[in-house]
């Protein structure tokens, strides 16, 4: 998204990915804030979920098709927002004894 738009975009595309994941609204909050991928991720779900939503208006010949197409990315999606999610909660631990990484 670039500067120049909206911040409504920004609020429906966070208020999207939150309603697929109730329970965790304050990791999408705070990933959505900070991680640029993980909010790349949520437009690209809002602007999904908005075309799915609207697959009506289609013409009969396509509309079938384009209302799988866009079911199938909006579950790809959400998949992938809730790995992000899984993965933003891991921690790695080190034994003791182990040495640190080295500053690159």
């Amino acid at each position: 998204m670039t500067s120049g738009e909206s911040n409504s975009t920004h609020l429906s595309a966070l208020e999207i990915a939150e309603a697929q994941f109730p329970a965790q609204t304050g990791r999408v909050r705070q990933l959505f804030q900070t991680n640029e991928t993980f909010r790349s991720m949520c437009e690209d779900l809002a602007a999904a979920a908005e075309t799915l939503a609207n697959v009506e208006r289609l013409p009969d010949n396509v509309r079938e098709t384009r209302r799988q197409e866009y079911a199938g990315l909006v579950d790809a999606l959400v998949s992938e927002i809730g790995d992000a999610l899984s993965q933003s909660k891991v921690v790695m631990l080190r034994r003791q004894g182990e040495a640190k990484p080295k500053p690159q």
